[in-house]
């Protein structure tokens, strides 16, 4: 059990995501034998019909194999995502017409990963970076949080985050940064092109060679007192305006907004234009 368990998908979402997006990925399933409620029957259906044999066992060989945990009942090992390396992720820039991409710069807790993955698993993005050093893995908590998305979200992760920034650029990406210091907010800025959006930690914020690499920063307008929101609160409202932007109508001449909050364009090296 315990080799098996850096690969945990546990709780009642997250497994069912798997049985119904990938179930061939699925490896062993249990399933707490006091529970018998409709929706473990439906989870049990579900496995059963995928081809996979569910085992009934006590809460405490529950426990014992997710640890102290909300498992509610459920626990699965399955085959992991491949992960993508950073010439997987610029090779696959050829293949997507419009990429979204979603990059956390020193988020370090699990709980918070698989919040950003379930984000951007719902609002499209292709891949997730994460740089190598501070961040947090995708264990079992982090799938839990992210309910699913751990298992179809691809991550990217990269020993120099600042290179790999650049290299994005160099493929036609706009890297965009999230600062709550940042002149202009995230609504004027023009989100609707090939997009990296940079992210850092609660608090902390961006890394200097981050924040150095980005094309350009934007800021969430904040009303209340307080000075910060969690990361996957950020990611979300960053990622549905561009997902808002991309799918608006295109704006008469003349009418577009630059990154600088100008009319007009703005030209940047192997980049694309406004």
């Amino acid at each position: 059990m315990a080799e098996h368990k850096r690969d945990l998908v546990y709780g009642l979402h997250a497994v069912r995501a798997v049985i119904d997006r990938a179930p061939e990925r699925l490896l062993e399933l249990w399933m707490a034998e006091p529970r018998n409620d409709a929706r473990a029957r439906d989870l049990k259906e579900r496995a059963e019909a995928a081809g996979l044999k569910v085992q009934r066992v006590g809460n405490e060989s529950l426990a014992k194999l997710a640890g102290d945990v909300a498992h509610q009942g459920v626990v699965a090992t399955v085959r992991p995502l491949k992960p993508w390396d950073e010439e997987a992720l610029i090779a696959s820039l050829s293949t997507l017409a419009d990429p979204l991409l979603l990059v956390l710069d020193g988020v370090t807790d699990p709980h918070n990963l698989g919040a950003c993955l379930r984000t951007a698993d719902a609002a499209g993005v292709s891949a997730v970076i994460l740089p190598k050093d501070r961040s947090a893995s995708i264990d079992a908590v982090a799938r839990k949080v992210a309910a699913g998305a751990a298992e179809f979200v691809p991550t990217v992760s990269v020993t120099n985050l600042a290179r790999a920034l650049i290299r994005l650029k160099e493929n036609g990406v706009w890297v965009v940064g999230l600062d709550g210091e940042a002149d202009q907010t995230l609504y004027a800025a023009d989100l609707n092109r090939p997009l990296a959006l940079v992210l850092g930690a609660e608090g902390l914020g961006l890394r200097r060679l981050t924040r150095d690499s980005c094309d350009f920063l934007v800021r969430i307008p904040m009303a209340g007192q307080v000075e910060s929101l969690n990361v996957s609160v950020a990611a979300g409202i960053a990622l549905f305006e561009a997902g808002r932007q991309r799918s608006a109508p295109a704006p008469g001449p003349g009418s577009a907004v630059s990154p600088d909050g100008a009319a007009g364009g703005r030209s940047r090296a192997a980049g694309p234009s406004s």
